[in-house]
């Protein structure tokens, strides 16, 4: 059972993920600011303090340590806007004096520098201070000087500008989301176009994808558009093998069907060797139409393992020539993948080896390399070779160079067509050994 339901859009996906990233954001930035403004302001709060309580010093000192000498009650006020302690052996001066019994503790302990008191419960004065303690001597008398202020008023100041800050974060989420929002529709406008080809196409409207997709969607549509050329392609051969069938039957059929019509004629042995003849022709371009129909052609998302299909195939073929040997030679791993149909591919190297076993003398060796993206065959034989005037004929639909040699010259016919629905090529020469060597090249 799922926990969540899974967006049924992109748009809805980018949304569930952007808004609640952007609004913790926000939240997150709204706490830290909180705890650093609390710390600037208590260490703002608290420079001042000790400013002021160097000023006190200086004066203090000036006064040889005499606090009633000091010009205190609405100076300081004015000055520091801040109450403050001052305590020698003989007085003591807590101004105001609503303040004592905050400040009075303070000069008693013996903590230095910044102090901070909170939740005092006392009246006329406040529950929540920061104060700055400093002990030093004058003249060898102790003097204590204390200087604090109120943090309430602080606190409200900030608790005021946290609150803006909030509403200025909620104004900035809303922003945010129309933003969020109008980017994704803009983003988004290609794929709308995208999926209005797509009903374009489906109403039959256009043949082909030509909309102008994004860059992470051009992928999907070379695929759509290969898958429709492939679709078109084997309706296109599927009308070309009917109308070859059609064209190449009729002539056999008709003539057969003369012979049995007239009952004038004895079926004599010259008859039944024509009949049988023209039932051959039949059986043969019967075969070639069917195997050509069994070719597929490019697909998406087929593939084959030629390392092991060209191993499969040589153990086959040296139990069909005993007497001659088959090597293979490559440089890719037994999980190499070409993307080529699985039985096209068969039927290029079975044709051209069996080819190469028929006329070789005691040897074939096959090569199977990849280079720069393009996937080499390469088929040798020490045979008689082939004639360079002749050459050109190999791979014609019915041209055969001997017809001493079993077969019906449809081998290297098929190649040739095979690998050109692959947009590859075959070039055919004298191999090394003397024999005919046959090269093909696939683009993957």
């Amino acid at each position: 059972m799922t926990l969540f339901k899974k967006p049924v859009s992109v748009k809805g996906a980018l949304l569930l993920l952007l808004l609640p990233a952007g609004i913790g954001l926000m939240a997150i930035a709204w706490l830290v600011h909180g705890l650093l403004l609390e710390r600037m302001s208590r260490e703002f709060v608290e420079n001042r303090l000790k400013d002021e309580v160097a000023f006190l010093e200086l004066h203090i000192r000036q006064a040889e340590g005499k606090i009633d000498m000091l010009q205190t009650g609405d100076y300081f006020k004015e000055v520091f806007h801040h109450a403050f302690a001052i305590q020698s052996p003989d007085q003591t001066v807590i101004s105001p004096l609503s303040w004592e019994p905050l400040l009075s503790p303070l000069l008693r302990s013996d903590e230095q520098e910044g102090i901070r008191v909170h939740n005092a419960e006392l009246s006329n004065a406040p529950s929540d201070i920061l104060a700055y303690r400093k002990s030093f001597f004058v003249k060898g008398t102790p003097i204590t000087v204390i200087v604090s202020e109120d943090m309430g008023a602080l606190k409200n100041s900030q608790a005021e500008l946290h609150a803006w800050t909030a509403i200025v974060s909620i104004l900035l989420i809303f922003l945010l989301v129309g933003v969020i929002w109008f980017g994704i529709n803009l983003s988004m406008r290609p794929v709308v176009s995208l999926q209005a080809a797509l009903k374009r196409l489906q109403s039959g409207e256009i043949s082909r994808i030509n909309a102008q997709a994004p860059e992470e969607f051009r992928p999907l549509v070379q695929q759509l558009n290969q898958l429709l050329d492939s679709l078109d392609q084997r309706l296109e051969r599927s009308r070309e093998a009917l109308a070859n069938l059609s064209h190449s039957v009729k002539t056999p059929i008709a003539a057969v069907r003369q012979v049995l019509e007239d009952t004038s004629r004895p079926l004599n042995d010259d008859l039944r060797h024509e009949m049988g003849s023209r039932l051959s022709d039949i059986d043969r371009q019967l075969e070639a139409e069917m195997r050509r129909s069994l070719f597929a052609g490019p697909q998406v998302g087929t593939s084959a393992y030629p390392v092991k299909q060209a191993r499969d195939l040589l153990w086959m073929l040296g139990r069909l020539y005993p007497d001659k040997s088959f090597e293979l030679s490559t440089s890719l791993t037994d999980e190499s993948r070409w993307p080529i149909e699985e039985h096209d591919l068969n039927e290029i190297l079975g044709n051209l080896l069996d080819n190469a076993g028929k006329w070789s003398s005691g040897c074939v060796e096959l090569s199977l390399q990849q280079h720069n993206g393009l996937a080499q065959i390469i088929v040798t034989d020490d045979g008689s070779g082939v004639a360079e005037d002749e050459r050109m004929l190999l791979g014609q639909r019915g041209k055969r160079l001997d017809e001493q040699t079993p077969g019906h010259g449809l081998g290297l016919a098929i190649v040739r067509e095979i690998v050109a629905r692959y947009g590859g090529q075959a070039a055919f020469s004298n191999g090394p050994k003397g024999g005919l060597k046959v090269q093909i090249g696939i683009s993957i």
